[in-house]
């Protein structure tokens, strides 16, 4: 009995590895030709697919054209900012041109306060008993050379003309101790700031910048140039730089210490200045 129960088992095993090979040769085969519940089965699966696929490419195309219309909505908006950007730039460029324009030709017919001529002059005599207050000059009326001119180095403002001869010129230093010899001058800046240049401390070695008002603010560092605005000497001749401000005794203005730019001591070629704008009445009797 138990002999014929393994027969049975090996008949078993061996049809079933029968069946195994017939369908791997089965498929295996050519598929072109397919068997009927075979079509049926791939149709109904590929019916399904359509019905899955269709949408979700829907809904995938939809996403997709979404994000394309964000994206040239952004795109078209940045283009809008930088026409309008253009449009505004042009018109600036044209208002410009036209004032460009118009300023050349005002220029052409109007004088400036910062036109001058210079005249070349040597130093012949120097009072050692007076060395910080006045020398003379090789040239005087013959050669253009005029009282109140100013007088500079290649530094800056050295002084100005206080008397003059056919041949000869005397110049008074702004370190001189004299009261009258005022400069009108300006500090540069984001605003301007207007005093005048009068005194000298020696031990500081400082020019003295007075009745500047009392609301200016004043920074260590800023340029000093001639102001123009006092009738005689032009603009812009430079001066120094603030070194320092404080209130005058009374309260009541401030006076900045200006550092020079010139040296008074020792210099022998020197340059006269002569305003090419026609002189206008002093703003104050002294005062350049």
């Amino acid at each position: 009995m138990p002999h014929f129960f393994l027969n049975k088992r090996l008949i078993i095993l061996l049809i079933s590895l029968i069946v195994l090979v017939s369908l791997i040769g089965f498929s295996l085969r050519d598929k072109d030709n397919i068997s009927k519940p075979e079509q049926f089965f791939k149709d109904v699966v590929g019916f399904g697919q359509s019905i899955v696929s269709r949408p979700a490419h829907g809904i995938a195309n939809f996403f997709e054209n979404v994000e394309d219309l964000k994206n040239t909505y952004t795109e078209n908006k940045k283009l809008k900012s930088r026409l309008e950007g253009l449009a505004k730039l042009e018109k600036e460029i044209a208002d410009l041109k036209k004032d460009n324009k118009e300023l050349r030709s005002v220029l052409k017919k109007t004088e400036d306060l910062r036109e001058y001529e210079t005249i070349q002059a040597t130093v012949i005599s120097r009072n050692p008993e007076r060395w910080d207050e006045k020398f003379i000059l090789n040239k005087g009326k013959n050669s253009g050379v005029d009282t109140e001119m100013a007088v500079i180095t290649s530094k800056g403002l050295v002084g100005k003309v206080v008397s003059v001869s056919p041949m000869t010129a005397t110049v008074e230093l702004l370190t001189s101790e004299n009261t009258q010899n005022r400069v009108s001058a300006l500090i540069q800046g984001k605003d301007k700031i207007y005093g005048l240049i009068n005194g000298y401390d020696a031990d500081k070695k400082l020019l003295l910048m007075k009745d500047i008002p009392v609301d200016k603010k004043i920074k260590e560092g800023q340029n000093v140039v001639t102001s123009g605005l006092g009738g005689v000497f032009p603009k812009t001749l430079d001066i120094g730089k603030v070194k320092s401000v404080e209130m005058d005794r009374f309260g009541l203005t401030q006076i900045a210490y200006i550092e020079p730019s010139a040296h008074f001591y020792d210099f022998e070629h020197v340059m006269v200045v002569a305003r090419t704008m026609g002189k206008q009445t002093n703003l104050d009797k002294g005062e350049e």
